[in-house]
């Protein structure tokens, strides 16, 4: 944690771009200084993702600097690096809220400013978001400018050249910033390419550009000379910047430009603003982490991080001494690879969110990151499932939504067996609505050929790992939650599970609690409770959303008075698929009460994940209250938290 407030007399004035746009270019540099200091007390506190933030600090100045928003529409890619865009467009006062329940968003969002035109979350959208917004602006005949900021990662994904693709074609104004930060695409700016920079975006060279092509059209064997001039002309910039690419579809190609030169950065952005008139793309490099040490030298350039101490970097560590279940995943498929030279690892770009790094420094060779192409990485599984390997797809719930065609189309079709690992399923608290795991039950489940299983714990995980190992008759999707587990004891190695079979934890003769997934811990506290209160009550684990253990859904039905499912996800998943089962079953008209709890019909904001389950009453006390009601009862003053 921060022992001082940083001194900020420059950006304490900043209450909007508007303010920021009255300050002469040379105080731009101790503003940036200013905002960089800001954003590393704030994120010391709030945690987020510093990295990337502190990246662009300096681009961040010169954008709203040069350009007026929010007239003129700002679009960042993902969200990651938006922190000194909110400090400076009147957010300042909030940010140490960021992430926090009631405070800001970690990422841009409509609803909170309207410097925030386009929402984000995930990556690679802000070029085709921001070129339907150009679009709209050139048939409604507004003037103003769309700049869409895209880091080299979030240019690994197809959207994005999907989208520059459409906008080379339609020629819109349109302005992308390539935030190089990571790849190297090109080579060390410096003076000379500063120079070609503001040489090639400036007025001067535009008009010469444009007077030699009609002079051109003019002259005999025009339609010749035109096209060899172009030519000429790509080749001359593209060997000099390497913008070749570009230029292919449709983009006027400027850079690459320090990023964190604000005297290279002004020059280039105004040339762009008051010059050319179809779409272009500015080559911009910087380095995450920039002016924090502890960031510039770690790794990953903390990316995410928690609370931190700013003098020291080391960040606050949590109290558990369970295992993370991303960490068993890992460390379970290591242990399986060594017995099996068929497994393979697949990661869309997230190998240390995935833990698949680990994965890696054991099997460098048998592990593929993409690239932030989940698309892509689910039919490449499929691919090698096709010629005898054992992938295992490790994508985030929420990242897996973007591949739902390909697990349709190229894998359950086709009946591959790719085994799809889905880490962060539920509420993830901090990261909000956008990366929350809410849909993949119900959308895997209705697949025909997929098996579905929702680890309780992390021994389960463990066990589930082995028996996606073994299972080789089509395709597996199994999901885990975010953080660490319930600190059960761990098998050695995990154990191959009958397909479709669940298990009881606890058993009891009135109430019967259902759980699928992380909610175990929840259903067991309800129990305990519920016992309390005189209500004998089994607890059973469902391990599989498909095949249903319907021999324990029946069991459960027939032997309680109540039976409750929970799940960590939407309506239309596993309690839909009891429900729909006891009913075509015929059996709904007898035996036990039954009621399901799942995630509310609501997009729901961030918070800590505690909260956030408490409030969509999927907690013990719901869990409790429910059992009650569905009792006729009140719940008694002793089953009160």
């Amino acid at each position: 944690m921060s022992d001082t407030t940083p001194h900020t007399p420059l950006l304490d004035q900043i209450k909007s771009p508007e303010d920021l746009r009255r300050l002469s270019d040379r105080d731009l540099r101790q503003l940036a200084d200013e905002l960089r200091l800001e954003m590393i007390d704030a994120v010391s506190v709030t945690g987020g993702h510093l990295g990337a933030g502190l990246g662009v600090v300096e681009l961040t100045v010169a954008i709203h600097r040069v350009f007026n928003t929010p007239r003129d529409k700002l679009i960042w890619d993902v969200g990651h690096q938006c922190y000194p865009h909110k400090i400076l467009t009147g957010r300042r006062d909030r940010i140490r809220t960021l992430r926090q329940g009631g405070g800001l968003s970690g990422f841009t969002k409509r609803a909170e400013s309207a410097y925030d035109p386009f929402g984000a979350g995930h990556s690679s959208t802000s070029i085709s978001g921001g070129l339907g917004m150009a679009v709209a602006r050139d048939l409604q005949d507004e003037d103003f400018n769309v700049i869409c900021v895209i880091g080299d990662g979030a240019m690994s994904a197809g959207m994005a050249y999907e989208a520059m693709n459409q906008a080379g074609h339609l020629g819109s104004r349109l302005i992308v910033i390539l935030n190089d930060n990571d790849m190297s695409i090109a080579p060390p700016s410096g003076a000379m390419s500063a120079y070609l920079a503001r040489l090639v975006s400036g007025q001067a060279y535009l008009s010469l550009r444009d007077a030699a092509k009609q002079l051109a059209k003019r002259l005999p064997l025009a339609d010749l000379l035109h096209e060899k001039g172009r030519r000429a002309e790509e080749y001359a910039r593209g060997f000099w910047t390497g913008g070749t690419l570009f230029e292919e579809l449709g983009f006027y190609y400027v850079g690459p430009i320090d990023g964190h030169n604000l005297n290279h950065l002004l020059p280039v952005l105004r040339n762009v603003r008051d010059g050319h008139k179809g779409p272009v793309l500015v080559h911009v490099v910087t380095r995450k982490g920039k002016g924090y040490g502890p960031a510039e030298a770690s790794a990953d350039k903390y990316h995410g991080v928690s609370r931190f101490n700013v003098i020291t970097g080391e960040q606050a560590k949590g109290r558990s001494n369970a295992p993370s279940y991303t960490k068993v995943f890992a460390t379970s498929l290591v242990q399986e690879a060594k017995e099996d030279d068929k497994i393979v690892a697949v990661t869309a770009a997230m190998p240390a969110g995935t833990g698949l790094d680990i994965f890696q420094s054991e099997f460098p060779e048998r592990t593929f990151d993409v690239g932030i192409a989940e698309q892509h990485a689910v039919t490449f599984a499929a691919g090698l499932a096709a010629d005898g390997m054992k992938p295992f797809a490790a994508i985030y719930s929420t990242f897996m939504q973007r591949a739902y065609d390909q697990v349709v189309h190229d894998v359950a079709i086709q009946n591959l067996p790719v085994r799809l690992a889905m880490d962060r399923a539920g509420l993830v608290g901090a990261d909000g609505p956008t990366h929350a795991g809410a849909y993949d039950v119900a959308y895997m489940s209705c697949l025909p050929n997929m098996v579905v299983m929702a680890a309780g714990d992390e021994a389960e995980l463990r066990n589930m790992v082995r028996t996606a190992v073994a299972y080789d008759e089509g395709p597996m999707a199994f999901r885990y939650p975010r953080g660490e587990g319930r600190g059960v004891e761990m098998p050695e190695r995990g154990e191959i599970l009958e397909i479709g079979r669940g298990r009881i934890l606890k058993e009891g003769t009135k109430v019967a609690i259902l759980s699928l997934g992380g909610r175990l811990v929840e259903a067991l506290s309800a129990a305990e409770t519920l016992e309390r209160s005189g209500l004998s009550t089994t607890v059973a684990d469902a391990r599989f959303v498909k095949p249903l253990d319907t021999d324990l859904v029946l069991r459960l039905h027939r032997e309680h008075e109540v039976v409750v499912t929970i799940e960590e996800g939407s309506d239309g998943g596993f309690g839909s698929r009891v429900l729909s089962f006891l009913a075509n079953a015929g059996k709904l008209e007898e035996g036990a009460r039954i009621r399901t709890m799942t995630l509310p019909d609501r997009f729901i904001d961030h918070d800590k994940p505690e909260v956030m389950y408490a409030a969509c009453e999927l907690d013990a006390n719901a869990i409790v209250a429910r059992v009650f009601h569905a009792l006729g009862r009140d719940v008694p003053e002793a089953a009160r938290a």
